[in-house]
Protein backbone atom coordinates (compact mmCIF):
# COMPACT_ATOMS: atom_id res chain seq x y z
CA UNK A 1 0.00 0.00 0.00
CA UNK A 2 2.95 2.43 0.43
CA UNK A 3 4.19 1.74 -2.51
CA UNK A 4 1.14 2.47 -4.26
CA UNK A 5 0.90 5.57 -2.42
CA UNK A 6 4.34 6.79 -3.33
CA UNK A 7 3.42 5.99 -7.40
CA UNK A 8 0.24 8.34 -6.63
CA UNK A 9 1.97 10.77 -5.27
CA UNK A 10 4.62 10.62 -7.98
CA UNK A 11 2.05 10.36 -10.81
CA UNK A 12 0.43 13.40 -9.20
CA UNK A 13 3.86 15.33 -9.00
CA UNK A 14 4.50 14.61 -12.93
CA UNK A 15 0.79 15.98 -13.89
CA UNK A 16 1.34 19.21 -12.06
CA UNK A 17 4.47 19.58 -13.78
CA UNK A 18 3.64 19.57 -17.38
CA UNK A 19 4.98 22.36 -19.10
CA UNK A 20 3.63 24.40 -21.70
CA UNK A 21 4.15 22.50 -25.35
CA UNK A 22 6.85 23.85 -28.18
CA UNK A 23 7.87 21.06 -31.32
CA UNK A 24 11.21 21.48 -32.65
CA UNK A 25 11.64 21.70 -35.68
CA UNK A 26 15.12 21.10 -37.72
CA UNK A 27 15.94 23.52 -40.77
CA UNK A 28 17.29 22.15 -43.47
CA UNK A 29 20.02 25.72 -44.76
CA UNK A 30 23.24 25.15 -43.14
CA UNK A 31 24.19 27.67 -40.74
CA UNK A 32 26.96 30.19 -41.83
CA UNK A 33 27.27 31.72 -38.22
CA UNK A 34 26.21 31.06 -34.34
CA UNK A 35 22.51 30.50 -33.68
CA UNK A 36 21.43 29.95 -29.91
CA UNK A 37 18.62 27.26 -31.69
CA UNK A 38 20.72 25.15 -33.69
CA UNK A 39 21.65 21.38 -33.94
CA UNK A 40 25.43 21.38 -34.34
CA UNK A 41 26.99 24.90 -34.32
CA UNK A 42 28.46 26.97 -31.81
CA UNK A 43 27.59 26.36 -28.74
CA UNK A 44 26.56 29.20 -26.11
CA UNK A 45 28.13 28.27 -22.79
CA UNK A 46 28.21 30.38 -19.67
CA UNK A 47 31.11 31.93 -18.76
CA UNK A 48 34.13 29.66 -16.94
CA UNK A 49 31.73 26.53 -18.70
CA UNK A 50 34.51 24.00 -20.83
CA UNK A 51 33.43 22.67 -23.95
CA UNK A 52 32.58 19.03 -22.01
CA UNK A 53 34.85 16.28 -22.50
CA UNK A 54 34.23 12.71 -22.48
CA UNK A 55 36.18 10.33 -19.95
CA UNK A 56 38.21 8.93 -23.00
CA UNK A 57 39.56 12.61 -23.14
CA UNK A 58 37.75 13.76 -26.24
CA UNK A 59 35.86 16.89 -26.88
CA UNK A 60 32.02 15.58 -26.93
CA UNK A 61 30.22 16.54 -30.10
CA UNK A 62 27.19 19.49 -29.74
CA UNK A 63 24.02 17.56 -30.69
CA UNK A 64 21.60 20.77 -30.02
CA UNK A 65 21.00 23.84 -28.28
CA UNK A 66 18.38 26.16 -27.64
CA UNK A 67 17.01 28.41 -25.50
CA UNK A 68 13.89 27.21 -23.12
CA UNK A 69 10.77 29.58 -24.29
CA UNK A 70 9.71 32.16 -21.17
CA UNK A 71 6.92 30.92 -19.62
CA UNK A 72 8.36 27.19 -19.55
CA UNK A 73 9.16 27.71 -15.69
CA UNK A 74 10.93 27.16 -13.53
CA UNK A 75 13.43 27.20 -17.17
CA UNK A 76 11.81 29.87 -19.13
CA UNK A 77 14.80 31.75 -20.13
CA UNK A 78 17.65 28.65 -19.49
CA UNK A 79 19.59 27.67 -22.81
CA UNK A 80 19.82 23.61 -22.99
CA UNK A 81 22.52 22.15 -24.89
CA UNK A 82 23.22 18.69 -25.17
CA UNK A 83 26.43 16.76 -25.86
CA UNK A 84 27.52 13.39 -26.63
CA UNK A 85 30.76 11.48 -27.43
CA UNK A 86 31.21 10.36 -30.91
CA UNK A 87 33.11 7.10 -29.55
CA UNK A 88 30.98 5.95 -27.18
CA UNK A 89 27.73 5.14 -27.81
CA UNK A 90 25.06 3.39 -24.87
CA UNK A 91 22.17 3.55 -23.03
CA UNK A 92 22.43 5.66 -19.68
CA UNK A 93 22.37 4.17 -16.22
CA UNK A 94 21.20 5.87 -13.26
CA UNK A 95 22.91 5.80 -10.19
CA UNK A 96 20.93 6.02 -6.81
CA UNK A 97 21.52 6.31 -3.18
CA UNK A 98 18.59 6.28 -0.45
CA UNK A 99 15.94 7.07 -2.75
CA UNK A 100 17.68 9.57 -5.09
CA UNK A 101 19.84 10.04 -7.84
CA UNK A 102 23.38 9.58 -6.15
CA UNK A 103 25.66 13.33 -5.57
CA UNK A 104 27.04 14.78 -8.79
CA UNK A 105 24.81 11.83 -10.90
CA UNK A 106 25.97 13.72 -13.95
CA UNK A 107 29.74 12.73 -13.01
CA UNK A 108 28.58 9.07 -11.80
CA UNK A 109 30.21 5.62 -13.41
CA UNK A 110 28.35 4.34 -16.33
CA UNK A 111 29.17 0.59 -16.09
CA UNK A 112 30.89 -0.41 -17.79
CA UNK A 113 32.12 3.32 -18.50
CA UNK A 114 34.06 4.76 -15.56
CA UNK A 115 32.13 8.20 -16.09
CA UNK A 116 29.22 9.46 -18.60
CA UNK A 117 29.68 9.94 -22.20
CA UNK A 118 27.48 13.07 -22.60
CA UNK A 119 26.54 16.06 -20.56
CA UNK A 120 23.19 18.05 -20.66
CA UNK A 121 23.75 21.66 -19.39
CA UNK A 122 21.35 23.93 -18.76
CA UNK A 123 23.31 27.57 -18.95
CA UNK A 124 21.60 30.69 -16.80
CA UNK A 125 23.83 33.64 -17.96
CA UNK A 126 24.73 32.71 -21.21
CA UNK A 127 26.60 35.91 -23.80
CA UNK A 128 28.57 34.74 -26.57
CA UNK A 129 29.07 31.77 -28.40
CA UNK A 130 32.23 29.73 -28.41
CA UNK A 131 34.89 31.14 -31.17
CA UNK A 132 35.01 27.35 -33.16
CA UNK A 133 31.94 25.79 -34.06
CA UNK A 134 31.06 22.02 -33.58
CA UNK A 135 33.21 20.19 -35.81
CA UNK A 136 31.45 17.15 -36.22
CA UNK A 137 27.39 17.54 -36.07
CA UNK A 138 26.07 19.80 -39.51
CA UNK A 139 24.94 22.89 -38.17
CA UNK A 140 20.98 23.63 -38.79
CA UNK A 141 18.69 26.11 -36.94
CA UNK A 142 16.22 24.76 -35.00
CA UNK A 143 12.49 26.43 -34.83
CA UNK A 144 10.08 26.40 -31.70
CA UNK A 145 6.69 26.21 -32.58
CA UNK A 146 4.61 25.99 -29.49
CA UNK A 147 1.15 23.71 -29.77
CA UNK A 148 -1.32 21.85 -27.62
CA UNK A 149 0.40 18.67 -26.63
CA UNK A 150 -2.73 17.00 -25.36
CA UNK A 151 -2.25 13.59 -23.21
CA UNK A 152 -3.97 10.79 -25.40
CA UNK A 153 -6.77 8.03 -23.49
CA UNK A 154 -3.25 6.69 -21.95
CA UNK A 155 -1.94 10.11 -20.93
CA UNK A 156 1.22 10.01 -23.35
CA UNK A 157 1.92 12.90 -25.20
CA UNK A 158 2.78 13.75 -28.85
CA UNK A 159 6.02 11.39 -29.89
CA UNK A 160 8.12 14.13 -31.55
CA UNK A 161 11.35 16.26 -30.92
CA UNK A 162 9.73 18.72 -28.39
CA UNK A 163 10.56 21.01 -25.48
CA UNK A 164 7.48 21.21 -22.70
CA UNK A 165 4.46 19.30 -22.88
CA UNK A 166 3.69 15.41 -22.20
CA UNK A 167 5.92 13.03 -22.43
CA UNK A 168 5.35 9.62 -24.46
CA UNK A 169 6.89 7.73 -22.39
CA UNK A 170 7.60 4.02 -24.70
CA UNK A 171 7.42 2.24 -21.79
CA UNK A 172 6.63 3.30 -18.41
CA UNK A 173 6.87 7.09 -16.63
CA UNK A 174 10.06 7.19 -14.75
CA UNK A 175 11.00 9.56 -12.01
CA UNK A 176 13.78 10.42 -10.40
CA UNK A 177 14.90 12.21 -7.25
CA UNK A 178 17.70 14.80 -7.21
CA UNK A 179 20.49 14.65 -5.17
CA UNK A 180 19.83 18.15 -4.04
CA UNK A 181 16.18 16.84 -2.92
CA UNK A 182 14.13 18.41 -5.68
CA UNK A 183 11.71 15.83 -8.37
CA UNK A 184 12.97 15.97 -11.43
CA UNK A 185 10.89 17.99 -13.86
CA UNK A 186 10.23 16.97 -17.56
CA UNK A 187 11.70 19.16 -19.82
CA UNK A 188 12.38 18.00 -23.45
CA UNK A 189 12.17 14.73 -25.71
CA UNK A 190 14.21 13.29 -28.16
CA UNK A 191 12.27 10.78 -30.56
CA UNK A 192 13.58 7.17 -31.18
CA UNK A 193 15.70 6.73 -34.23
CA UNK A 194 16.56 10.74 -34.65
CA UNK A 195 19.72 10.68 -36.91
CA UNK A 196 21.78 13.68 -36.70
CA UNK A 197 23.71 14.68 -40.01
CA UNK A 198 27.35 14.70 -39.61
CA UNK A 199 30.21 16.27 -42.47
CA UNK A 200 31.72 13.34 -44.83
CA UNK A 201 34.58 11.33 -43.89
CA UNK A 202 34.16 11.11 -39.98
CA UNK A 203 34.88 8.21 -38.19
CA UNK A 204 31.74 6.24 -37.96
CA UNK A 205 29.77 6.53 -34.73
CA UNK A 206 29.62 3.12 -32.87
CA UNK A 207 25.72 0.99 -33.01
CA UNK A 208 24.68 4.59 -35.12
CA UNK A 209 22.80 3.55 -38.06
CA UNK A 210 24.37 4.79 -40.81
CA UNK A 211 28.22 6.55 -41.50
CA UNK A 212 26.78 9.60 -42.42
CA UNK A 213 24.91 10.27 -38.79
CA UNK A 214 25.43 10.40 -35.48
CA UNK A 215 22.45 9.22 -32.82
CA UNK A 216 22.06 10.01 -29.10
CA UNK A 217 22.45 7.07 -26.90
CA UNK A 218 21.56 4.09 -29.09
CA UNK A 219 18.88 6.02 -30.72
CA UNK A 220 16.39 5.50 -27.92
CA UNK A 221 13.59 7.70 -27.18
CA UNK A 222 14.93 10.03 -24.75
CA UNK A 223 13.73 12.40 -22.41
CA UNK A 224 15.34 15.02 -20.10
CA UNK A 225 14.29 15.67 -17.15
CA UNK A 226 15.65 18.67 -15.11
CA UNK A 227 16.20 20.07 -11.23
CA UNK A 228 13.80 22.52 -10.77
CA UNK A 229 16.10 23.78 -8.32
CA UNK A 230 19.24 24.58 -10.75
CA UNK A 231 21.39 23.16 -8.13
CA UNK A 232 24.57 22.68 -10.85
CA UNK A 233 24.24 23.76 -14.58
CA UNK A 234 24.23 19.68 -15.03
CA UNK A 235 21.91 18.63 -12.93
CA UNK A 236 19.71 16.77 -16.08
CA UNK A 237 19.16 13.10 -16.16
CA UNK A 238 18.80 11.94 -19.51
CA UNK A 239 15.79 8.94 -19.34
CA UNK A 240 16.01 6.49 -22.03
CA UNK A 241 13.43 3.99 -23.72
CA UNK A 242 12.59 1.91 -26.82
Amino acid sequence: MIEQDERDERDERDVRAVLPAHAIEVGTEPLAGPARNSVGGWPFLDEGQEWPECFCGERMALFFQLDIPLGLEPFGGDHLLVFHCRAHNDASDPQLADGRLVPRYWDAPQPPFPAPFWRVLLQRHVTLPTAEPEPSVRALPLTLRPFADDPDARGLGAQEFKVGGTPSWAQYPEFYRCACGADLVYLCQVPEGMEFAVHPGLPEQPYSVGADTYGLFLGNENYLLACPAHCDPAAVWPVNQN
